[in-house]
């Protein structure tokens, strides 16, 4: 079996109030607080990356379970797309700053559906490859320096903050056992979000920052199928893990706005008192249902014996899922 045997965290110190938020966007501190349900965000430094930010939470790991990172097989980086430079790979730069000499680098960039996609990947490239013992996965994001709080058409993105999270999955475990994995892809927005130069199509110059190239288009089709796509995704994970979402006992989600939390909650029959929500981070790419994890085992919120489901999507667009048993098996 394939278990969590550890997992860490790391925020930036500077910490963005709803007030500044408000100050900086024109839209009032009560709609940030109450609509958007930012408390504030942590913001990264702007010579602090995702490889400094990943070897942060990483180093914490290694440090307080004692782990040798000569001993750790693999180093994933699946963190934030907008990394140190445009065309690199960071979990090399990461592995060896760790002294992880022996580690594979494996790279899986993506976007907000990232924790619970590397678990799946990480497992099964564990289940997959008999030598391997453990895979070190880590992840970032800084893409609240993506933002231009002027542009009132990507301002579903201003709860954007900085962070990064790291985890140990390691073989023949017997606590806190990775189950079963799910995902949803619908491709028809695919190009809707987006940072619109600085790739291929427009390599030169350009809007450098994130935009939405039409509102209206995406908020419609979203408010179609997100609940029904993130049902469906946690329903598959599940299935997969022998379970049904009448056994999930928490919910490590993404941050998004109140409503949208509350409405979730409410689609997957939850007890909202056990669903993670990161008002005091708000959304860092694929960083929060690991650190909402990580957070509530800390915390003590999470219990043994219990189903930890976690559920994310990412503009592409994707909705995933992963199952957690924690606990002994």
């Amino acid at each position: 079996m394939i278990g969590l045997a550890a997992t860490a965290s790391y925020l930036p110190e500077t910490w963005m109030t709803a007030a500044q938020i408000a100050d900086a966007s024109e839209i009032p501190e009560s709609v940030v607080v109450e609509k958007f349900g930012l408390r504030g965000k942590h913001i990264a430094g702007d010579d602090e990356h995702v490889s400094d930010m990943s070897v942060a939470a990483a180093a914490r790991l290694l440090a307080q379970n004692e782990v040798d990172p000569g001993e750790v097989d693999v180093v994933m980086y699946y963190g934030s797309l907008w990394k140190d430079y445009p065309v690199w790979q960071a979990a090399p730069w990461i592995a060896h700053r760790l002294g992880c000499e022996h580690a594979y680098g494996l790279e899986y960039a993506n976007v907000s559906c990232g924790t619970p996609v590397a678990l799946r990947l990480a497992r099964n490239f564990l289940l997959a490859e008999p030598e391997l013992r453990n895979i070190l996965i880590v992840a970032a994001s800084r893409e609240s320096h993506l933002l231009d709080y002027g542009n009132e058409r990507s301002r579903f993105m201003f709860n954007f903050g900085d962070g990064a999270v790291a985890a140990l999955l390691a073989k023949d475990a017997d606590r806190n056992l990775l189950l079963g994995s799910h995902g949803i892809t619908d491709g028809s927005l695919s190009l809707q979000v987006k940072v619109p130069s600085g790739g291929s199509v427009s390599p030169n110059g350009g809007y450098r920052f994130l935009d939405v190239a039409d509102p209206a288009a995406v908020e419609a089709r979203l408010d179609d199928v997100t609940l029904a796509n993130f049902r469906a995704a946690a329903e598959g994970a599940l299935a997969r893990s022998g379970a049904t979402l009448a056994d999930v006992s928490y919910l490590c989600g993404i941050h998004m706005k109140r409503s949208a939390h509350e409405g979730l909650v409410a689609t997957l029959g939850l007890d909202p008192s056990r669903a993670a929500y990161l008002d005091d981070t708000g959304h860092m790419s694929g960083v929060d249902p690991l650190l909402a994890l990580d957070r509530a085992a800390r915390a003590g919120d999470v219990g043994e014996g219990d189903l930890v489901l976690l559920l994310a999507a990412g503009t592409g667009y994707t909705w995933a899922a992963s199952v957690v048993r924690w606990g002994a098996a």
